[in-house]
Order: C-alpha cells, then sequence, then structure tokens
C-alpha cells in the first residue's frame, strides 16, 4: 500500500473543513442553535397562529402535501405525537404546500382523522424556512425557538417520539 504524502493528507483535512464551515444555516445542515423565523399565519380552523407565541413550548413544523405518499403516511404519527405531549405543552403545526384550495386540505386531513393544526405555507414562508425540495420536511423546534434538527423524508414513529423527546 502506498504512503500519503503530509501534503495529501493536509489539503484533505483543509478541505473537509472548509467544506463543513461554508453552509451559514444551521439548520439546512442539520444543526443547532439557529433562531426558527418567525411567522404568523391562519390555520385551516380558522385561528391565527404566530411562532413566536410558542416560545417556551417545543414545536415541531412538518410540511407537507396531500399528493406526497411519505406525508401521509407519517401524518398518524405527528398526530398521536401532539396527542400524547399535549400536556407537556408540545405544538405541532403541519403546513401543507398543496395548490389546492384550504377547504379541499382540509377535507384531506378529516378524512385521515388528523386533529393537529393545520395551516396552508405561503411562498413567503417557503423562503425562510427553505429551501424546502423534498416533502415531507420536518422541524424541530426547542422551548428556546431554536431549530435543533431538520429532516427531509419520512420518520418512523419511534423516530419522531425520539426527536421530539429532545426537545423537552
Amino acid at each position: 500500500m502506498r504512503a500519503r504524502s503530509p501534503l495529501t493528507v493536509t489539503s484533505l483535512v483543509a478541505l473537509l473543513l472548509v467544506s463543513v464551515g461554508s453552509n451559514p444555516d444551521p439548520a439546512a445542515a442539520g444543526g443547532a442553535d439557529r433562531l426558527a423565523p418567525s411567522f404568523t399565519l391562519r390555520t385551516l380552523d380558522g385561528k391565527s397562529f404566530r411562532l413566536q407565541e410558542q416560545r417556551g413550548r417545543p414545536v415541531v413544523l412538518d410540511f407537507w402535501a396531500t399528493w406526497c405518499a411519505p406525508c401521509r403516511a407519517s401524518m398518524p404519527h405527528l398526530d398521536r405525537l401532539q396527542e400524547r405531549y399535549t400536556r407537556d405543552g408540545l405544538v405541532v403545526l403541519g403546513l401543507s404546500v398543496d395548490e389546492d384550495p384550504p377547504a379541499s386540505v382540509k377535507r384531506f386531513a378529516e378524512r385521515l382523522g388528523i386533529k393537529f393544526r393545520l395551516a396552508m405555507a405561503d411562498e413567503k414562508l417557503l423562503d425562510r424556512y427553505g429551501p424546502i425540495r423534498m416533502l415531507p420536511t420536518t422541524f424541530f423546534i426547542n422551548r428556546r425557538g431554536e431549530v435543533v434538527r431538520r429532516t427531509v423524508g419520512y420518520l418512523d414513529a419511534e423516530t419522531l417520539d425520539a426527536y421530539v423527546r429532545e426537545l423537552f
């Protein structure tokens, strides 16, 4: 086996350090301690939801769509989490990226028996939390309002539960 020169190893380490440190958005990189962008919107049940009013409570934001099979599969898990951790202050908010009218999205969720809060994600919200390129994309926000985890794709019930417990 050929030995690597110290220059090659040093170059590889430097390249790795530059690439790891080059992402200014820790939440996009799965990092922690970035304040969640604030927003206010109307939920599908007509109530106002202000993220800044949730400070002191752990929050799960789930970007989803009715046509997304992994999203549909994870929604019952999110619903059970909301039920299980309501007394502990957990807030789950599903943010639909559908182009369908809100009434259609609400009917869809009702057919699934979903009880956690739902709202429509507008372009401004997508920009603030983006890029949202794949669904579902889920943000886990601690009691201090910091994004501690950003995931892309389906999460099973056990994984979701573990990530939520990290927020307390």
